[in-house]
């Protein structure tokens, strides 16, 4: 999911549960507005997705695994406003239907998903 600054929702993609978070970013930064910075979990550390940001003119703020073999720096002042994205989250399982996975089919699921933030941040 990418989210705004006050962290809504605008865009999403549904990938299978077994793989990696990274595999999504192409996807999601696409059509992504204009941004300064981009914060992002330890899941979405890898060079390729830095350097796609930076040839976009954005800052990467996305800390560095542990098993990194050359670990950079980060701004942990600005990656605590990432609990925003994380609340986003917390907000669309509220809708049991979600948080269960109640719809079996990817396409279900991610409809319902899409209602549910509509509903939640942007009605």
């Amino acid at each position: 999911m990418l989210t705004d600054a006050a962290g809504r929702p605008l865009r999403f993609v549904l990938t299978g549960g077994e793989r990696n978070d990274f595999a999504a970013a192409p996807a999601l930064l696409a059509d992504a507005p204009n941004a300064n910075w981009l914060l992002a979990d330890r899941g979405y550390d890898a060079m390729w997705i830095r350097n796609l940001l930076k040839e976009r003119g954005i800052t990467p703020c996305i800390p560095y695994r542990k098993l990194h073999n050359t670990p950079g720096k980060y701004d942990p002042e600005r990656d605590r406003d990432r609990h925003r994205i994380e609340n986003s989250f917390a907000r669309l399982k509220d809708w049991r239907r979600l948080a269960t996975r109640y719809d079996r089919n990817p396409v279900t699921f991610l409809n319902v998903a899409i209602l549910a933030a509509i509903v939640m941040f942007w009605l």
